[in-house]
């Protein structure tokens, strides 16, 4: 029997993706997510943020830095498939450029191209693609930062995910980061940071939905306060966290 005719054949490969889809959005994947708050211990050793206040804190982090890093990781996603590779050298150059320079802090422009350079090394590491090693090749020559989103997003397409799973996969994990180094940094229990992060998933997929129409060339991440405790953290007497 031919296995094209297989009905089964066309959902194992769904399947398959999805499996994978769950592994590259795991916060256990061994790229140091675990690592960074991205100004939030600032926040919390200044006695700034409070358990509280997360739920309205996160919301518009979501709002805001999520949706601009799921915007990216859709720009990213549309790369795949550019048939010169001069071209798509300079638009994923383009990419990442332009983030970094939307990203004031250094701390947490550093954080991200940290995680994003680690996330690409990890896929190339398990999948034999062409495209995540021309984008690696293309930012180490033109000595451009690699961004976790823009990496998620050409990761995604390459190993042909949903679109709109990987946006919201990326956002759910992005958001649980956060919970997780606020259960290390205040009294969060284990009970209240699973309802924090449940009751999150509606902005969620709000701005994912909100991210099909953007553009990062009149986007921008409005969050003053938490680019300074990003811009601060190095002057922590203690730190748990790099960022």
């Amino acid at each position: 029997m031919n296995s094209n005719s297989n009905p089964r054949t066309g959902l194992f490969v769904e399947e398959l993706a999805h499996l994978r889809l769950l592994h590259l959005a795991d916060s256990a994947l061994p790229i140091g997510s675990l690592a960074h708050s991205f100004g939030l211990e600032t926040l919390v050793s200044s006695d700034i943020l409070r358990v509280g206040e997360l739920p309205n804190f996160l919301q518009g982090y979501l709002q805001e830095a999520g949706l601009l890093e799921a915007v990216v990781l859709r720009d990213a996603f549309h790369l795949v498939g550019v048939e010169s590779q001069g071209i798509f050298a300079t638009r994923w150059i383009a990419l990442n450029d332009l983030l970094s320079a939307l990203k004031p802090a250094r701390e947490s422009r550093a954080a991200s191209a940290t995680l994003g350079r680690n996330f690409l090394q990890a896929v190339m590491g398990v999948a034999d693609q062409s495209v995540p090693r021309q984008a690696w090749e293309s930012s180490l020559e033109a000595k451009s930062l690699i961004h976790q989103s823009a990496a998620f997003g050409l990761v995604s397409a390459v190993l042909e995910f949903d679109e709109d799973h990987a946006v919201l996969a990326f956002l759910h994990q992005m958001t649980a980061n956060l919970v997780s180094a606020c259960q290390r940094l205040m009294p969060l229990g284990q009970n209240e940071a699973l309802r924090i992060l449940w009751s999150l998933k509606p902005v969620m997929a709000d701005v994912a939905a909100r991210s099909a129409g953007g553009s990062l060339e009149t986007g921008s991440c409005t969050m003053p306060l938490l680019d300074w405790g990003a811009m601060e953290h190095p002057g922590l007497s203690t730190r748990l966290f790099v960022s």
